[in-house]
């Protein structure tokens, strides 16, 4: 081990940490949402206070006079120096072992030919004839509304056993006739840079099959988008926004429907003042999706998310859907939906940035640039959802349905933004 004065390792602001999920193993749990480290770590109670130590700039001797104090253990260094190996050998220390770590997963990615499933077993299931049994029975009877002058719809993107009555009110709401289109699917981007937009070339891969990926609109988009676009970008190897939505729509137009996967970043320097599109480069992208919207021959799918609310999530009280607190949610919910129904962008932002939203709404960004960029005629709400994620956490989403302007792509470009002007 390195000597005591020189500084800690910091841990990577990119982990999961919640409470431990197993009744005879209490403390704080540790995994990697971005699949660098596969192993799980939990961290006894009485270690959990020193993990804030493990910042880059505190001396190793910090860990072990602190262990010490808490424990009152003469071994406290051997602590120290197996608490701290446990972290780095996970590859939960920005370390050399993580950047070795990272730059092989990146490297595969980049090398492979398709984006593989990455949840499949977990967020659904693995044999195909029991996702389509699932998703059929899901699906069997749900109203999703009229689909004359569909444009695309909101989905969650939360775990579909969890959600499932709200994708299933939003795909119901897409017609037939639209496997011959290309999906553009607007996920949200967990871990992905702010103010940039993820974008791959490759397939999505599922239990069900390759989906085709539109290369020729993916180049244009990465052309308009300019250095606001990451090309092959890591993120979309992990992320479950897009997946889950590429599952329904493989059982609703077959295996090789046609997807253009889009991963939005969050817009975090327009949660103090402004909007994220004063930004030039969220600008140009958001313009790039207009660009986009003109062609008729594509249909939009989001993967989003709303509130996000206790103990998992950082709050100090436990949260329970439709109850005490979460009903306050629903209604600060309901008021940026309803900015949403009458796509008001810049109305549904300025909810967005009361508290620098302190409601974690983690579907703002791909909503705000689907909103400016697209401009639906209307939205409409189709169902609105809580859910306990965990016994202490709720997550809010719903099931939109958007309709398409009157006239196509020239009402759209033509339309008049919140200020009047028409772009």
């Amino acid at each position: 081990m390195s000597a005591l004065s020189d500084p800690l390792p910091a841990l990577r602001p990119d982990l999961d940490l919640m409470p431990s999920p197993v009744p005879d193993r209490p403390g704080l749990l540790i995994r990697d949402p971005m699949g660098y480290a596969t192993a799980v770590l939990i961290v006894p109670p009485p270690l959990v206070p020193v993990l804030a130590l493990f910042d880059g700039a505190r001396p190793a001797g910090d860990l072990r006079e602190a262990l010490a104090r808490l424990t009152g253990r003469v071994d406290a260094g051997a602590i120290a120096d197996e608490l701290r190996g446990s972290l780095e050998e996970s590859g939960f220390l920005r370390s050399e072992t993580f950047e070795q770590r990272r730059r092989e997963k990146h490297a595969a990615f980049a090398a492979a030919p398709v984006r593989a499933a990455a949840h499949a077993g977990g967020g659904y299931p693995e044999e195909p004839a029991a996702i389509s049994a699932t998703l059929e029975a899901w699906l069997r009877g749900s109203a999703g509304g009229s689909r004359n002058g569909v444009l695309g719809v909101a989905a969650p993107h939360v775990s579909p056993d969890g959600g499932f009555r709200s994708y299933a009110a939003a795909y119901s709401a897409l017609g037939p006739g639209l496997g011959e289109k290309t999906f553009a699917v607007l996920g949200t981007s967990h871990y992905g840079e702010p103010e940039r937009i993820g974008l791959t070339r490759k397939p999505y891969a599922t239990p069900l099959g390759e989906t085709r990926v539109d290369r020729e609109r993916v180049e244009a988009l990465a052309g308009r988008v300019g250095p606001a676009a990451v090309m092959e970008d890591y993120c979309h190897a992990v992320e479950h926004s897009i997946e889950f939505q590429v599952l329904f729509l493989q059982h609703l137009y077959g295996p090789r429907v046609r997807v253009l996967p889009v991963l939005c970043g969050p817009f975090v320097r327009s949660l103090s003042r402004g909007y994220p599109d004063d930004d030039p480069r969220t600008g140009r992208a958001i313009d790039a999706l207009a660009e986009l919207a003109r062609d008729e021959d594509v249909a939009w799918v989001l993967g989003i998310d709303m509130a996000h609310v206790g103990r998992r999530y950082g709050d100090r009280e436990p949260a329970r859907a439709e109850q005490g607190p979460m009903r306050d949610v629903a209604r600060r919910d309901r008021e940026r939906l309803d900015r949403v129904a009458a796509g008001d962008a810049r109305g549904f932002w300025d909810l967005i940035r009361e508290g620098e939203d302190d409601l974690r709404w983690c579907g703002s960004a791909p909503l705000y640039a689907f909103l400016r960029g697209v401009r639906p005629a209307a939205a409409e709400l189709l169902r609105y959802e809580q859910w306990n994620i965990d016994e202490g956490s709720v997550v809010s989403f719903a099931a939109l349905r958007f309709l398409r302007p009157e006239g196509g792509a020239e009402t759209r470009a033509r339309s008049p933004d919140r200020t009047g002007r028409a772009e």
